[in-house]
């Protein structure tokens, strides 16, 4: 490993050797090729000569390309020309992994069908990315928020007839997940038996594993799950509450023991003495006079000393945080959480790492974010293709190249 800023940083990954080829746009089968990239594999993103679309996406989207295409390589060719598919068929019979989240039938139009690469490559482990798994639903598209509604996920976060999605593309991202784990599966598979598989990955189904918990807690008690906002807590604290700086923090108390040192910290210990509150089940049945007596506790205290104090005791407690503010968060910044990544356009942000660790090292950007067609050239030449012959599909308009990248730029607040 390395060391860098304190944080080990990895000098041998475990996918180092495993090319992976990714057809995909937008979340969930980028989000697969870069768990796969972080990794250390060689993922080659196929791009159309105009480049992906999620590249220039406003708004909510602005930021999903530069997340999720990290430490990938780009291949730009027009797979609607004979030859712009046969240089991906050369890829293909070189290739250990196949990504794509299209629209069902689209590969099959273009020839890169499950059945067609697999006969041409028995190794390859081809990954889709649908909407839904094979059945009635098969043929509908599908979005994150389509799934959210039928999936019972936006039923359950908004409130009664308000049902709204999560504010994450959540399926998008752990759909791409689930077909990471797929590959990670098929890879230790292939090592017995020589051959490669393929692996579905779906949005509809990823989002029924998200409500699966409220599906047993139905049938557990009998009784439909309400929406989060008007739930039965299975806890006497677990609320949001407002200081007196016009902070909000959540706080929760789950046990006897939290619930203990919480008065302590509060100086509410008459509490403790009052038997209509003796346990967690009762304090529930209190809730609505507890919580009214607390809330006018909380409102008189400053939010950053009473957080001191509950982390001193093991209360769990979390400062109500916006999305931009992480770029300043103290644990993400001391544990190596964040690393820079040079953008496309010479510039650097700083990006959340996986959430993981390995050995105590950290998987980080190792590659800039890769311009349209950067690599087209260094991987055509792989193929066999010479000069003269890479030259020419250029000229044709059937294969894009990028210029050749600017110095890094170091910004003094990277975002």
């Amino acid at each position: 490993m390395n060391v860098c800023n304190g944080v080990h940083r990895m000098s041998t990954l475990p996918l180092e050797g495993i090319r992976v080829i990714e057809l995909s746009h937008m979340v969930m089968g980028p989000a697969c090729g870069m768990v796969l990239a972080d990794l250390g594999a060689e993922v080659i993103k196929v791009e159309p000569v105009r480049g992906d679309g999620t590249r220039h996406l406003p708004g909510a989207g602005a930021g999903f390309f530069r997340i999720f295409n990290r430490n990938k390589k780009s291949l730009a060719v027009d797979l609607d020309s004979e030859a712009g598919r046969e240089a991906l068929l050369a890829l293909v019979d070189t290739a250990d992994v196949f990504i794509e989240n299209f629209k069902p039938g689209r590969m099959g139009q273009l020839g890169l069908d499950h059945d067609t690469l697999r006969a041409r490559n028995a190794e390859l482990i081809y990954v889709s990315h649908k909407g839904f798994l094979k059945g009635p639903y098969e043929k509908r598209l599908a979005l994150d928020e389509v799934v959210q509604m039928m999936g019972g996920l936006a039923y359950m976060t908004g409130p009664v007839g308000q049902p709204l999605r999560a504010g994450s593309s959540v399926n998008d991202i752990m759909g791409g997940m689930f077909g990471a784990i797929g590959v990670l599966a098929a890879l230790h598979e292939r090592s017995r038996t020589g051959r490669g598989k393929e692996i579905h990955s779906a949005l509809f189904e990823n989002c029924v594993l998200l409500s699966a918990q409220h599906m047993q807690q139905y049938a557990v008690t009998g009784h439909a799950p309400a929406p989060m906002p008007s739930r039965i807590s299975a806890w006497s604290i677990y609320d949001v509450f407002s200081f007196a700086g016009g902070e909000q923090m959540f706080v929760a108390a789950t046990g006897d023991g939290q619930w203990s040192a919480l008065c302590k910290v509060l100086g509410q210990e008459a509490l403790l003495g009052d038997p209509s509150l003796a346990s967690n089940t009762a304090r529930v049945e209190q809730r609505p006079r507890l919580l009214a007596h607390l809330a006018e506790v909380f409102a008189t205290l400053d939010a950053k000393a009473l957080a001191v104090e509950l982390e001193r005791n093991g209360i769990p407690f979390a400062a109500i945080r916006r999305p931009e503010e992480l770029f300043d968060d103290p644990h993400l910044k001391a544990s190596g959480g964040l690393a820079p990544l040079q953008l496309d356009d010479g510039a650097q942000t700083v990006v959340p790492l996986l959430p993981l660790s390995f050995d105590g090292g950290r998987f980080g950007p190792r590659l800039p974010l890769a311009r349209v067609g950067e690599h087209t050239a260094e991987v055509l030449q792989g193929l066999g293709y010479d000069a003269a012959r890479i030259e020419q599909l250029r000229a044709a308009g059937l294969c894009r190249m990028a210029d050749k990248r600017d110095a890094p730029q170091n910004l003094s607040v990277p975002r």
